[in-house]
């Protein structure tokens, strides 16, 4: 058996290549672990479309309409930071759909990974920040309606605080939310998680793996949640254009592998997703992206 990995070609459409938002990472990380030997092109998982109805557990139908119809507000479109277009309106619902299949995977197999996903800064009725569809509160909604978990954590270590994830599940109450984070970082205006851990800027590898540690022997046995969905944000790297917390290569690997370790101690299904990242260097935000997919890899083969 494989480690579940899930990917379509619909991630990467047509975009202008000058963009801030480094749209072609995901088919560049899809050759990367093609080339390293972590995934065989067959044992790759192809998600289908994420359905309007589990979309509309965790958005706005009307919200859900306007974009895909192409017809947000000015407003919405300046928040959202990304261009319109038939094939991006697509690989949105496709992204989400992926990480539902990749949660699916994690329940039935105990780990899974996505080779997208983590937009977690879309609220219930408008996007921000890169994030139209935020499929860590579709996932959590819909797995606890459809009674396949009891409780679900997201366990956030995006360099951005998973501010749209908070405001979506504030009033669910079996999905807990917990966002490592530099404080002093997009977006302006924070949410409440229900755990937030502000970090400071600077912070290099030994610091941080000691939060992320502490952080999950505190909260995995104070709520033994039936499924863990982990953001592997690699915007806390220290060549990322975007964050502040410069962590090296070891030392975001060291957090992938002690995530995953400490969730499968404890026979805890874990699903992960790439989170943001941000370079003008595609390749080596691609190999950045997959120190996860090479981390789950050996953690998978040595359980």
């Amino acid at each position: 058996m494989h480690l579940p990995l899930i990917y379509h070609e619909d991630y990467s459409p047509d975009f202008p290549p000058e963009h801030r938002f480094p749209m072609d990472k995901f088919r560049l990380l899809h050759e990367h672990l093609l080339a390293t030997g972590v995934v065989q092109p067959q044992a790759l998982l192809r998600p289908a479309i994420c359905p309007p109805e589990i979309l509309a557990l965790a958005h706005a139908p009307e919200y859900i309409e306007r974009y895909l119809a192409g017809e947000l507000a000015r407003e919405d479109q300046r928040r959202l930071g990304l261009p319109w277009s038939e094939a991006i309106a697509r690989r949105t619902v496709r992204a989400v759909g992926g990480s539902l299949l990749a949660a699916e995977q994690a329940l039935q197999h105990g780990l899974a990974c996505h080779l997208a996903g983590g937009t977690h800064h879309a609220h219930y009725d408008y996007p921000a920040g890169f994030c139209i569809f935020n499929d860590l509160a579709v996932i959590s909604r819909y797995f606890l309606a459809c009674g396949k978990v009891g409780r679900v954590l997201i366990f956030d270590c995006d360099v951005h605080q998973g501010d749209g994830t908070a405001r979506i599940l504030e009033d669910t109450p079996d999905a807990i939310t917990v966002s490592l984070h530099c404080e002093k970082n997009f977006p302006a205006r924070k949410a409440h998680s229900d755990w937030d851990i502000p970090l400071p800027m600077g912070m290099g590898d030994a610091a941080y793996l000691r939060v992320v540690e502490e952080a999950l022997d505190y909260l995995l046995p104070l709520y033994q949640p039936d499924l863990v969905l982990y953001d592997a944000g690699v915007d806390v790297h220290q060549d990322d254009a975007l964050g502040y917390l410069k962590l090296t290569d070891q030392g975001v690997a060291a957090r992938d592998e002690c995530v995953l370790r400490r969730c499968l101690g404890r026979d805890i299904p874990v699903m992960a997703v790439i989170g943001g990242g941000y370079s003008k260097d595609r390749q080596a935000l691609a190999r950045r992206h997959g120190i996860l997919h090479h981390v789950a890899k050996k953690v998978w083969e040595n359980q």
